[in-house]
C-alpha cells in the first residue's frame, strides 16, 4: 500500500521521494527484535557490508552511521588533516563540504560543468596546474601556502562523474580521490560499476530519500582492503582489542543491525527499484522535451544515472519563477522542491578559497525537483505533468 501525506491540511499530496518498503523489510526487522540484536553489533551488519560491495564492484564495504560519517572518516584515513584544503564542487549538498571541515580542512570549491553539472574537469587541471606548486611531493596552494590533499568528486544525482580524466589528474599530482556517490548505487559508468572507477575511496548515503535506504546510514567501499580496515578502524572508535584500548581518536560511526536490516532488504530490490528510477526521468524527459520553457537534467554521457532525482530547469532566470512553479504545484498537491544552493553561497563557506562560479549560479536556483517515488503511479506522474504544464504555461 501506498501513503500519500497531508501537508499543510490540504489535499494528498503526490511526495517527492519516499521510500518503497514493499520487500523484506518488516521480516528482517522481526529478526532484530527476536534476536536482540538491535545495535552495531548483528549479523544483517555483515550482510548489508557484502551486499553493497557487490553492488558497487569492490571487494570491501564498511557500513557508517550516515553518508557524511562516511566521508569524514575516508578523508581522515586518507590522511586529510587541519589546515589543509580539499578540492570540491560547488554545486552539491553540504554534507560534502562539512566531511571536510569535520577533519579541520577546508573545501577548495570548483564551478561544476554545464553539460553535467559535475566539477568542472578542466577548471580542476587549470587550479593544480596554474594556482598550485608541487613540492617534495605535496601540492602546495601559492596563494595560501596551504597543502592540497585530496580530491572529492561528487556523482550528482547518481549520474557519474567522467571518473577516468579525475583520476588521471590525480595521479599526475599525487593526489587521493573520495568520491561522493552519496545517490549513484546502482549506476554505471563505461561499463563499471561506481565502487571500480579508481577513487580510492567511494561513499554512499542511505538516508531516507535516496532510492535504497536504511533509514540513514551510509558504506565506505573501495579497493584497497588495508585501508578499508583502516575505515573500519576508525569508525569503531579506534578500540584494540576485547579491553577499553584505543590507539588514536577514533569515531562512533558504526551503522546499527536494525537499520542494516532494513537496508538488505533494500538491497534485494536494487535493480527495479533503479529500474523505475530511470523509467521516471525516461517519462518527464518525453512530456517535456517539447516545453519551450524547460530544459531537462542532464543525462549520462558515459553509461547510465541511477536516476535518483528528476525534474526541470526553468529557461527563466528569475529567482522568483521556480518558487511560483513551486507553490502552484503545492496547491493543486503536488509536491516540488528546489535544488541545492551552491556551497559557495552558504553561510560557512563564503570565504573559503573558489574558482569563478558563473554556472553554478545561473543554474541551481531554476531547478525544480518532481515527485520520483519509485512508488509514484503512472497516474500520478501524469498529473504531475499536467500541472506542471499549466503552472509553466501560465507564468
Amino acid at each position: 500500500m501506498v501513503i500519500r501525506r497531508k501537508k499543510n491540511g490540504q489535499k494528498n499530496m503526490i511526495p517527492l521521494a519516499v521510500p518503497n518498503l514493499s520487500g523484506n523489510e518488516a521480516n528482517y526487522l522481526q529478526e532484530c527484535i527476536a534476536s536482540g540484536f538491535v545495535s552495531s553489533v548483528g549479523p544483517f551488519v555483515g550482510r548489508f557490508e557484502q551486499m553493497v560491495a557487490a553492488a558497487a564492484g569492490s571487494p570491501f564495504a564498511v557500513a557508517t552511521a550516515s553518508g557524511t560519517a562516511g566521508l569524514h572518516v575516508a578523508l581522515v584515513a586518507l590522511g586529510v588533516g587541519p589546515g589543509d584544503l580539499v578540492l570540491v564542487p560547488s554545486l552539491t549538498f553540504i554534507a560534502s563540504a562539512n566531511a571536510v571541515s569535520y577533519c579541520g580542512a577546508r573545501p577548495w570549491l570548483v564551478d561544476c560543468d554545464p553539460d553535467t553539472w559535475h566539477m568542472d574537469v578542466g577548471l580542476l587541471e587549470q587550479i593544480l596546474k596554474e594556482e598550485c606548486d608541487t613540492r617534495c611531493g605535496r601540492v602546495i596552494c601559492k596563494k595560501t601556502g596551504q597543502r592540497v590533499a585530496a580530491i572529492m568528486p561528487v556523482h550528482i544525482l547518481g549520474d557519474p562523474v567522467d571518473m577516468d580524466r579525475v583520476v588521471a589528474l590525480a595521479g599526475h599530482f599525487g593526489l587521493p580521490v573520495v568520491a561522493d556517490a552519496a545517490a549513484a548505487l546502482g549506476a554505471i559508468y563505461r561499463g563499471r560499476q561506481v565502487g571500480d572507477l579508481g577513487a580510492d575511496l567511494t561513499v554512499f548515503s542511505f538516508n531516507g530519500n535516496k532510492t535504497v535506504t536504511c533509514g540513514g546510514g551510509g558504506a565506505v567501499v573501495g579497493m584497497r582492503e588495508d585501508l578499508l580496515k583502516h575505515v573500519r578502524h576508525l569508525s569503531t572508535t579506534a578500540r584494540i582489542g576485547e579491553a577499553y584500548d584505543h590507539d588514536q581518536v577514533g569515531f562512533n560511526y558504526r551503522l546499527t543491525n536494525i537499520q542494516a536490516a532494513v537496508g538488505c532488504a533494500q538491497l534485494e530490490r536494487l535493480d527495479h527499484l533503479v529500474a523505475r528510477k530511470r523509467w521516471i526521468r525516461d517519462f518527464y524527459g518525453r512530456a517535456f522535451e517539447n516545453l519551450d520553457k524547460v530544459s531537462l537534467f542532464p543525462r549520462s554521457v558515459h553509461g547510465q544515472s541511477a536516476a535518483w532525482f528528476s525534474g526541470v530547469v526553468l529557461k527563466d532566470k528569475s529567482v522568483s519563477s521556480s518558487a511560483s512553479l513551486r507553490n502552484f504545484l503545492r496547491q493543486q498537491g503536488v509536491e516540488a522542491k528546489p535544488f541545492w544552493k551552491p556551497l559557495h553561497l552558504q553561510e560557512p563557506y563564503r570565504n573559503v578559497p573558489a574558482t569563478r562560479q558563473t554556472v553554478s549560479e545561473n543554474v541551481w536556483h531554476r531547478i525544480v525537483v518532481l515527485p520520483c517515488s519509485t512508488t509514484v503511479t503512472d497516474l500520478e506522474l501524469e498529473q504531475v505533468v499536467d500541472w506542471v504544464y499549466r503552472g509553466v504555461m501560465a507564468s
